[in-house]
């Protein structure tokens, strides 16, 4: 399968396939929307998009949804690391060093991560992803 910069128009068109490919299914007792805001990127502009878990399913998209819990905001390396990795230490110390700034309800994004609903909570759609980002 082809290679696509990450937050790329393409990136974001393969990897909508791949939620639907791979169920994206996750805890059934995890509900977060999150906003994020990505900057620093290669496209000359900030991008933003909405991720989170409902009903056991992902759900996320492009541009921010009006109903999140929180907005995150980080740099592009950042975003890159935590989300196509799926490693959620890579989170926290990215967090810890000031990379990531949150707003919102950061009880919900900690209840979230400990149910196990964080980055990487899908194993299959994960290591997809990864395959498919520069």
């Amino acid at each position: 399968m082809a290679k696509h910069p990450f937050l790329s128009d393409e990136w974001f068109a393969v990897v909508e396939q791949l939620v639907e490919v791979h169920g994206a299914e996750v805890p059934t007792q995890a509900s977060i929307t999150m906003n994020v805001s990505v900057t620093d990127t290669p496209f000359g502009d900030e991008r933003h998009l909405h991720m989170g878990t409902r009903d056991g399913r992902v759900h996320w998209g492009i541009g921010h949804a009006d109903d999140a819990d929180l907005t995150l905001t980080t740099d592009y390396e950042t975003a890159r690391e935590v989300f196509v990795t799926g490693d959620p230490q890579a989170g926290m110390q990215a967090f810890m060093a000031g990379k990531v700034r949150v707003q919102g309800d950061m009880a919900k994004l900690m209840a979230a991560q400990a149910s196990g609903a964080g980055p990487g909570a899908n194993g299959a759609l994960a290591e997809a992803i990864q395959g498919i980002t520069e």
